[in-house]
């Protein structure tokens, strides 16, 4: 989802879909779309078609590399949710990001 400097949403955009067990999305992406958006800032939504949230390592690694890379350009990530059999895990809530 991509936010205005209010963190309203100006719109969101599927940018990956993935396999089952895997999907790859890469932050160049991620920022394109947003800076084509004119974001203030982000939020990551993904879902675990296992219905289990918990978030997983590879889960953890993209959430450091967007905050990261949202650093440098001055559009903050403010939460990365996962959703999985009608329940939702944030990142932010779990101290993760």
């Amino acid at each position: 989802m991509f936010l205005d400097t209010r963190n309203r949403v100006i719109t969101q955009k599927t940018i990956s879909v993935g396999s089952l067990q895997a999907n790859v999305v890469h932050p160049r992406e991620v920022f394109k779309e947003a800076v084509s958006r004119s974001s203030a800032a982000l939020i990551v939504l993904h879902n675990h078609p296992s219905g289990d949230p918990a978030p997983s390592q590879e889960d953890r690694a993209i959430t450091a590399r967007l905050k990261e890379a949202g650093g440098l350009m001055g559009i903050p990530l403010l939460d990365h949710i996962i959703i999985g059999a009608g329940k939702f895990i944030s990142l932010k809530e779990q101290g993760i990001l």
